[in-house]
């Protein structure tokens, strides 16, 4: 039985197109894959809520997706669309297409930082961050001396997270992490940022350096404080720890100072997610408090 001529499918490819139209499946089916794994659905749930057989599924998923789905991507192509566009059925405004191009375009390392950025700077709480200020960094940065001398000044309450998560503990740090250890620390951080969050429209806060590693924390301290990252060199981070009578860092472990410097290498990415950078290094108090509220009241 022949095909007629209008219902006829092909997709004429050279072998380079062959491969990049079998890599675009590959990925369109990983995006399926992983979608569905992050919901914990099982491929027989979706296939019930998608109205589509599990075998088609299974084959999407393997990268063997139906070649009308290649079809589409070559008519947007000519049309200068995304395939996005083409089968959307909301109009898209011109300064959309423009955005949404302007991001497909960039590589992936940088797309999760611009969008986070517009989410930060327009998203709904947004216009409520600069209440809540949040001071990061390691110990010896100068984050409580200046946390609690901003807020004595904007008259704000000043809240330390690891004081906070004592308190919801009603043990102290040290006992938190010997019976909990790191993750059940940071279970009860995160708790604790929440609440802080949803009770505190305003204050200033001192934040724990190790928040950044922990990227549901840190991003839900990014999307809801203005953040400044207080930092020092690692000789002056290393000084004031001493001079505040704590040797730990120094005691049985000759190598402290090489240890910090990787600490702030692998942390400095991090780091500079902040909204602001407030360097310490050779300052005294008084002058980083001054540019401190600068920062904030800018």
């Amino acid at each position: 039985m022949t095909t007629p001529h209008s219902a006829r499918i092909s997709v004429r490819s050279s072998p380079g197109q062959d491969i990049e139209d079998a890599q675009f499946l590959a990925a369109m089916g990983r995006r399926v894959r992983d979608a569905r794994a992050r919901r914990g659905m099982a491929r027989k749930a979706l296939a019930q809520h998608s109205s589509v057989s599990e075998r088609y599924l299974a084959q999407l998923e393997a990268g063997d997706g139906n070649a009308s789905v290649l079809l589409l991507r070559n008519v947007a192509r000519a049309l200068g669309m995304s395939l996005i566009e083409l089968l959307d059925q909301h109009e898209a405004s011109v300064e959309q297409r423009l955005i949404r191009r302007f991001l497909e375009q960039l590589p992936e390392q940088q797309l999760e930082d611009v969008v986070f950025r517009l989410m930060r700077e327009f998203g709904q709480e947004g216009a409520n961050r600069k209440r809540r200020v949040a001071l990061v960094g390691l110990r010896g940065a100068g984050k409580t001396t200046l946390g609690g001398a901003l807020a004595t000044e904007l008259r704000l309450p000043f809240l330390e997270l690891d004081r906070e998560i004592e308190r919801d503990a009603g043990i102290s740090l040290s006992e938190v992490f010997s019976l909990y250890g790191q993750a059940g620390y940071h279970r009860i951080e995160r708790r604790c940022l929440e609440r802080i969050i949803q009770s505190d429209e305003q204050m200033v806060m001192s934040v724990g350096g190790g928040i950044v590693a922990e990227a549901q924390s840190y991003n839900l301290l990014l999307l809801n404080c203005f953040t400044v990252w207080v930092k020092a060199s690692p000789e002056e981070h290393m000084a004031r720890v001493v001079a505040q009578g704590d040797f730990r860092p120094m005691q049985g472990n000759t190598e402290a100072m090489d240890d910090l410097k990787r600490i702030l290498n692998a942390r400095e990415p991090l780091y500079r997610k902040a909204d602001v950078t407030l360097d310490t290094s050779g300052e005294s108090p008084e002058q980083s408090l001054r540019k401190l509220r600068q920062d904030v009241l800018a």
